[in-house]
């Protein structure tokens, strides 16, 4: 089946304000229950977290640019269709004519929760999105940076040599440059070994090469479990105290609710009760919907100013909001709403948000 997502967004009428680095791919949802290896039908859906917010974003309308690599396959010229369709800065996406676009077996159970299994397309050289080229990156990265108000990273990049080195590239120019750096761990075992537990935790030396990251991150998003793994606590407050730059800390916990510490406020936000077909891509929706009202000005701009704690709340319910609009379809990208939907989808729930 041919990947498919929704396109109509306008094009970026400035320069991209929110970079976003990393792996873009298919994700082939297996049915409810079943295995996407041998079970169908199947439904390839175009996502990758980084590409998923900066779709996301420009959906919300924030200019937003995606650097990262693809194969000079069909599933490259579906993002690159997409990526036209919504607005969404290329001028550092890289093409691999040697290596194919990565597709991801997910398993989704009758509640539509996913499990990231393994990979399927690989004809022996590894995924594009593993050679990301730093010399190409760092070319392409510097007049990005000069609208830029955010760069923002995940850990799968790490998990392979090329890429990591072109992250750590990224790194390095973003903090030249100030342009603050926002993390979203999205902990991906199976992509540091094809043969792990998708439930697995990382180990000692895998902690290691994310140390650097959390270590110059203003914002760190992640899910519980991430928390305790890298942070040693679930606590957002604790967690932020324990980092030298003392980063605002967002950690969700599937239908449990949601907890920060931000602008120095700490607060919980129960999750939205939706009916969720998929949940593949909420995570970076929410991502995308807080990083769209930092830049705004209706909030603290960056996550270390003092705001008022009923803002902040506002903030995290406009970007949860964005999440459980996402669960309401299949795939990451299709279902991400524009701004105008957000206040309505909060306009109806006038009795929870409080």
């Amino acid at each position: 089946m041919a990947p498919t997502a929704s396109s109509a967004s306008p094009g970026p009428t400035q320069g991209p304000q929110v970079l976003c680095l990393g792996e873009a791919l298919v994700d082939r949802l297996g049915p409810p229950g079943g295995d996407p290896a041998s079970d169908g039908p199947c439904d390839d859906r175009l996502g990758g977290a980084p590409a998923n917010v900066a779709c996301a974003l420009a959906r919300l309308g924030t200019p937003s640019a995606f650097l990262g690599r693809l194969g000079r396959d069909a599933i490259g010229s579906a993002f690159r269709e997409l990526f036209v369709a919504r607005g969404v800065d290329t001028t550092a996406l890289q093409w691999d004519a040697q290596r194919p676009s990565r597709i991801v077996l997910v398993r989704r159970n009758v509640e539509g929760e996913r499990q990231f299994g393994g990979f399927a397309g690989d004809r022996g050289a590894g995924f594009a999105d593993q050679a990301l080229d730093a010399p190409e990156l760092s070319a392409a990265l510097r007049p990005l940076l000069a609208s830029a108000g955010w760069l923002l990273v995940g850990t799968i990049p790490l998990a392979s040599p090329g890429a990591a080195s072109a992250l750590r590239l990224a790194l390095r120019e973003a903090a030249a440059a100030g342009v603050p750096l926002a993390l979203d761990v999205n902990w991906r075992p199976t992509f540091w070994d094809p043969a792990a537990d998708p439930t697995s935790g990382p180990t000692a030396a895998q902690v290691a090469a994310m140390r650097p990251l959390l270590e110059q991150a203003a914002l760190i998003k992640c899910a519980r479990e991430e928390a305790e793994w890298l942070l040693g606590t679930a606590d957002p407050a604790v967690a932020g105290a324990g980092l030298p730059q003392r980063p605002a800390v967002l950690i969700t916990d599937g239908a449990a609710p949601l907890r920060w510490w931000l602008g120095g406020v700490a607060g919980e936000l129960p999750a939205f009760p939706v009916p969720a077909v998929d949940t593949t891509g909420a995570g970076d929706a929410f991502t995308a919907g807080l990083l769209h009202g930092l830049l705004r000005g209706e909030w603290p701009r960056l996550p270390h100013d003092p705001a008022p704690a009923e803002r902040v709340r506002q903030l995290m319910h406009f970007a949860s909001a964005c999440g459980a609009l996402v669960c309401l379809g299949a795939g990451a990208i299709d279902p991400q709403p524009n701004a105008a939907e957000v206040e309505d989808f909060l306009a109806g729930q006038t009795s929870f948000c409080r």
